[in-house]
């Protein structure tokens, strides 16, 4: 990898996460008077750094790594765990049986993940 590519992949990963970080902070204004919105926002926006954070960290060991099989668990369960969080938004405000069906998608997007990360 040269270094023109490693310069710009980090302006590029600056750039998204001041995108991420303003519209967390607009929602976090926008909803500053129901305090279980804020809570998701700041949860949801703090699981992704961390999610982001896991998945360089992943990238980064070797394979066969005991690091490397920690952080793969790590990214699984936090994106399972990102998935549910904005499925238990979505779906009570879907009609009763489209928000069934997204949570048969959150569990087969779950167990999806699980068999292709650690089979």
């Amino acid at each position: 990898m040269d270094r023109g590519d490693v310069h710009r992949r980090s302006l590029m990963t600056k750039l998204v996460l001041g995108v991420l970080t303003c519209n967390s902070a607009l929602a976090v204004y926008r909803s500053w008077g129901d305090p279980a919105s804020v809570g998701f926002v700041a949860s949801a926006y703090a699981a992704l750094l961390l999610l982001l954070h896991l998945l360089r960290r992943f990238e980064r060991a070797r394979p066969g790594d005991d690091d490397r099989g920690r952080a793969k668990a790590a990214v699984w369960a936090l994106s399972t765990l990102l998935t549910a969080m904005f499925a238990s938004r979505v779906a009570p405000v879907m009609p009763p049986m489209v928000g069934v069906a997204v949570w048969v998608m959150v569990v087969a997007t779950a167990g999806a993940g699980l068999w292709s990360m650690f089979r």
